[in-house]
């Protein structure tokens, strides 16, 4: 019997390290992705400003003056409208405190409602618009932004 409560213990130690080596964690702002709900189409947004703590608390920092340029200068992305878009993030290694997702049409802002699965719907008016996405979390700020076209 004590044999094994020997050998239960070193199986057990054994899973409880492996299980910590095993595990990796990106301490990098996350890739941000918009995915649409009716079909497979799926684009990345590109960081246009970033303010994050990195692993061993490094600062990770991008600075975009012009950040609508910079968007605008992205390959467009072509949406229906009053579609249902879904904001995927490739990894989640922190926790999310703020989330917004606002389009910009001629220097005039539109608020998007994200709802709890972290979607929102596309406006019905047709045309180019400016996507900007803004995360605030426990390990930073990062703005992503998109040109997306509306048909």
């Amino acid at each position: 019997m004590k044999y094994f409560w020997k050998l239960a213990a070193g199986l057990w130690l054994v899973m409880a390290l492996a299980g910590c080596i095993a595990e990796e964690y990106d301490f990098t702002p996350p890739a941000v992705t918009l995915s649409n709900t009716d079909s497979v189409q799926s684009a990345e947004l590109k960081e246009a400003n970033v303010d994050w703590r990195g692993e061993n608390n490094k600062q990770i920092k991008k600075e975009t003056n012009d950040w609508i340029s910079f968007a605008k200068k992205q390959k467009a992305l072509t949406y229906d409208a009053g579609k249902k878009i879904d904001l995927l993030f490739d990894s989640e290694d922190f926790m999310v405190e703020e989330l917004s997702v606002s389009l910009w049409k001629n220097d005039k802002e539109i608020q998007l409602a994200l709802n709890d699965h972290r979607s929102f719907s596309l406006p019905e008016e047709k045309g180019e618009y400016v996507i900007e996405v803004n995360l605030r979390s426990d390990r930073g700020s990062a703005q992503y932004a998109g040109n997306v076209v509306i048909q």
